[in-house]
């Protein structure tokens, strides 16, 4: 695991690179957005212990949202060749990484559907 500090407002990283890494948020806070009809969009601020780019651990598949320091934010860094590595010497820590990832990507997943739903109905 690396440690990195970003400045405020500087860009982690930005919607449709290529994942590589998970980050978790040690001291800062950072925005999640993404562009909607052509207006930059929030969709979440994570603090302290919150983690994202989770998917990117999984798949490498592109970023789905920009990533932003909103103010001077020291991040721990999981790079998937990192996980990759992990996999292959030690796979029942890995294992156990990976579920407890499924449930969490399967918790946001329950609460986008949750916050969909709700919207459809206004």
């Amino acid at each position: 695991m690396h440690q990195r500090t970003y400045l405020a407002n500087e860009v982690i990283f930005d919607e449709g690179e290529e994942g590589h890494a998970i980050y978790i948020v040690l001291d800062g806070e950072v925005a999640i957005t993404r562009q909607v009809q052509g207006e930059t969009s929030e969709i979440a601020r994570l603090g302290v212990g919150t983690f994202f780019g989770e998917l990117a651990l999984l798949d490498g598949a592109p970023r789905s949202a920009d990533a932003r320091a909103v103010r001077e934010s020291k991040l721990a860094v999981f790079f998937r060749e990192d996980f990759l590595e992990l996999l292959d010497t030690h796979g029942r820590i890995a294992s156990k990484i990976a579920r407890q990832l499924a449930r969490h990507i399967g918790s946001r997943m329950r609460e986008m559907a949750l916050a969909v739903g709700a919207h459809q109905h206004l």
